[in-house]
């Protein structure tokens, strides 16, 4: 087949990339690899024939300090992960910095992904993200403050109105006090969405941001062999109200779903169930960011 690159290519470029930025950037605070164990499975992949494909995606830090002027600097950082087919498929990358409000932050990161859909497709791209943020991303602090200089006073009130959807990933899960906790959390917060246990272990939970956050927070300090957030979905809310809020989930309640695959192994959920599931609901594309791999 010589369509598209093979998986085993694909992370090799990954790995020489990954060993380029750590060559250019040798100290934590401008490069880290914030996943160590993906990083150790994605070079297994690579040095040996029978190994399987790795179960997460290398994430990582670049962090850029800018000068805004003279006398005061800012630091950005670029949140990255490499998807498995990346880079046949962009990087995933989230610019944050403590001067950028929300919808500058939204702005800034929806124009550096427009950015590399139309300069770097099928290429390695992470050092042309980062020379664009290092170009671009100081222009955004400013960028919406003298025309809403008027409503700054409405910040602090229209902080709560995004609604979050995030997508959680678990090596497994089967401990029944967690689920337990997962529900109850998700109820006492008002986050609907659904929990696969089993393995691997899938948690959705959407509602507003504040409650995603402490949800997030409170279930990632529980013991778990891997948990990490997949993927989030931030969406503005006009006026924020119950209704706008309503009008955005996909998801009317939080419930366990068990896909279960009803066979030797158990405990392992029907992927094929969970694709259905998530494609009815409008989400099939989620399932390629947590597999690597087209539904069917």
């Amino acid at each position: 087949e010589t369509t598209g690159m093979t998986n085993r290519e694909e992370a090799e470029i990954q790995i020489s990339e990954l060993d380029l930025l750590s060559s250019m950037f040798p100290y934590e605070e401008e490069f880290i690899v914030t996943d160590q164990v993906a990083l150790a499975e994605l070079k297994h992949y690579v040095e040996n024939e029978s190994a399987e494909m790795p179960s997460s995606k290398v994430q990582f830090i670049l962090n850029i300090k800018l000068e805004l002027s003279s006398a005061s600097m800012v630091e950005f950082a670029m949140a990255c992960a490499l998807p498995f087919k990346y880079p046949a498929v962009l990087p995933e990358i989230t610019v944050r910095s403590s001067l950028l409000s929300r919808s500058q932050q939204i702005h800034l990161n929806s124009d550096l992904k427009a950015y590399l859909m139309q300069n770097c497709s099928g290429e390695p791209c992470m050092l042309s993200a980062r020379e664009w943020v290092k170009d671009h991303a100081a222009a955004y602090i400013d960028k919406e403050l003298s025309s809403s200089s008027a409503t700054t006073s409405n910040a602090a009130q229209s902080e709560d109105t995004v609604f979050t959807r995030l997508w959680i990933y678990s090596h497994h899960i089967y401990n029944k006090q967690k689920r337990k906790n997962i529900i109850d959390w998700a109820k006492e917060l008002s986050l609907s969405g659904f929990c696969m246990p089993g393995k691997p272990g899938v948690v959705c939970v959407e509602g507003l941001q504040s409650s995603c956050e402490e949800f997030w927070s409170r279930v990632r300090k529980l013991t778990w062999k891997r948990i990490l957030i997949r993927h989030r979905e931030d969406v503005s809310l006009e006026g924020g109200g119950h209704a706008e809020i309503q009008k955005h989930r996909k998801f009317p309640t939080l419930e366990e779903k068990c896909f279960d695959a009803h066979g030797a192994r158990g405990n392992h959920m029907d992927l094929g169930q969970l694709y259905r599931f998530l494609e009815e609901k409008g989400c099939a594309d989620i399932f390629q960011m947590y597999f690597g791999v087209e539904g069917h």
